[in-house]
């Protein structure tokens, strides 16, 4: 999804007026995402400093060892002051990373700030690897296998870090129109895949001990240069997993003046999509906490009439308060309903 990109779009242009955090800023010698892309891998997999903002994003919805359930994620965001290629200090790319885990008592975040060009934080395609300082997701694919096919992750905080790795049972998945997706009706877009079907190992290093554990993970590409409109002011993100083995993306923006603008895709458990305009996916805030002195609803309605689904999402931890430059929720939900599993949720523009 086109997630979270708030303090490298400060860093990158003053005019926080238009849109949520600047992405509805004007992109002015910027490439801009086009219907009908062609992409091109392992090419793709790696950085397109052409556009403005990009970000590889992974959650994990974790069981421990101690047979308690856990979340985790991984972060690098890119951010470009112009569309230049430059290298050392003349490099005009920002990076920012994000990491959390998160427990039913208890939720860890850590952030990086870095420039590019000087060996701190990139990215590359072949062989592919994303970093910031020590943080890395490194691909550990076999030759000729996608470069996502089998990735190893790290990262650490003050009093956390983690080490998991992890392997693909299903191909990559491309939203919207093949990839293509819009965020409003006004015709802003990214390109936007994902690989969502990870199995994990790995272990969780706590303030209590170290935890070994298993699960599944979602991996997100996306990159534009202006994905929001003027009047957005935040985002309600769903990556859900069902116990069938289908999964679905499903996101709303909210419209300054009320309304929101969604989208969705449902995956089938062979990799095979179908994709869900403006309208088809129903999202309801059902209860609130109060959450860093900021109302945040952490139980939703969640609902595809298409599929059938009409489901209740919970919170595992509902503080899972992503404490950063520029915060924001984020964290593990479990739901039941017409369906039964577990997922991650991202809330943005809540004040």
């Amino acid at each position: 999804m086109f997630r979270f990109l708030l303090a490298l779009v400060l860093f990158a242009s003053p005019a926080l007026s238009q849109g949520f955090a600047g992405l509805g800023t004007t992109t002015e010698g910027f490439a801009v995402p086009q219907p009908d892309p062609v992409f091109d891998f392992p090419s793709d997999h790696g950085p397109h400093p052409a556009y403005r903002i990009e970000w590889w994003y992974l959650t994990a919805t974790l069981t421990g060892a101690d047979g308690r359930d856990y979340g985790a994620q991984w972060t690098l965001f890119r951010s470009a002051l112009a569309p230049e290629t430059s290298q050392g200090w003349e490099a005009p790319q920002l990076f920012m990373g994000h990491a959390a885990v998160t427990t039913a008592d208890a939720h860890y975040s850590a952030e990086r700030l870095a420039r590019g060009g000087i060996g701190q934080a990139g990215a590359s395609a072949e062989p592919f690897e994303a970093w910031i300082d020590d943080w890395a997701m490194t691909s550990t694919a076999a030759e000729g296998a996608d470069a996502y096919s089998a990735l190893s992750l790290t990262a650490r905080g003050d009093v956390f870090s983690y080490a998991m790795e992890l392997q693909a049972t299903g191909p990559l998945v491309f939203h919207g129109q093949d990839g293509y997706s819009a965020k409003s009706a006004e015709g802003q877009a990214s390109y936007y895949y994902s690989q969502p079907f990870y199995e994990v190992t790995g272990i969780l290093y706590l303030p209590d001990g170290p935890v070994e554990v298993t699960g599944t993970a979602w991996l997100d590409r996306e990159w534009s240069s202006q994905p929001l409109s003027e009047t957005q002011e935040g985002w309600d993100w769903f990556s859900l997993q069902f116990a069938d083995g289908a999964r679905l993306m499903g996101f709303g923006l909210r419209e300054a003046g009320g309304g929101v603008y969604t989208s969705a895709t449902w995956i089938e458990p062979d990799g095979a999509t179908v994709a869900y305009p403006d309208g088809a996916l129903r999202l309801t805030p059902l209860a609130s906490v109060d959450v860093a002195g900021r109302t945040v609803p952490v139980e939703w309605r969640v609902e595809l009439p298409d599929r059938d689904l009409d489901i209740t999402t919970r919170a595992l931890n509902p503080q899972s308060w992503v404490d950063t430059s520029f915060a924001y929720w984020e964290g593990p939900v479990f739901f039941t309903g017409s369906h039964d599993g577990r997922g991650y949720l991202e809330m943005t523009g809540y004040e």
